[in-house]
């Protein structure tokens, strides 16, 4: 019995004693971006090539509505053939319209790799200064507290944004 008494001792000991061992920390990848130069000049030009392209999308269906007013105005007027006619003419607007938009804004489209293209590098320099963080300080793991997080509560000394953007070449905040 008293085996078994010193076995669970132990083996509470090792498991207290190995969780001690992990060093945690946490980074704002939220914060980190909105302190980078070029992610805000990039979020700008992201948002102008969204708004031309939404205005230019939104001026498209305005004038197939238009199209298709004038269609019902005048349907009792038109000939078959001058119905059917005006009825391809809208769907093919419609077609062209959804193209567009799948274009521009589409899981491939234009923003996105637009996106891609500005973004990427910039995130790329923010994961290698959380790795130089890591490597500098022995984290064995950095959570983001950015908008999708799971932390419900975090001790400020542990949050290492300010570190990153340090290492990324920012000066901003403190340790």
């Amino acid at each position: 019995m008293k085996a078994v008494k010193y076995l669970v001792l132990a083996t509470l000991l090792l498991a207290v004693g190995s969780v001690q061992a992990q060093k945690f920390a946490y980074v704002d990848s939220d914060y980190i971006l909105e302190n980078v130069p070029e992610y805000v000049e990039a979020q700008k030009e992201l948002d102008k090539l969204s708004t031309n392209w939404q205005k230019e999308m939104e001026a498209k269906y305005k004038e197939i509505e238009e199209m298709y007013a004038a269609y019902q105005a005048e349907q009792v007027l038109l000939t078959p053939d001058m119905k059917k006619k005006r009825e391809n003419e809208i769907i093919s607007k419609e077609e062209a319209a959804r193209e567009f938009q799948r274009e521009k804004f589409g899981v491939e489209g234009a923003l996105f790799q637009k996106r891609e293209e500005l973004i990427k590098p910039i995130q790329d320099k923010v994961y290698e200064g959380i790795k130089e963080v890591v490597a500098q300080y022995g984290y064995d793991m950095i959570f983001d507290k950015s908008t999708q997080s799971n932390i419900l509560f975090a001790d400020e000394k542990l949050d290492k944004s300010d570190i990153v953007l340090r290492k990324m070449g920012i000066k901003k905040g403190i340790d």
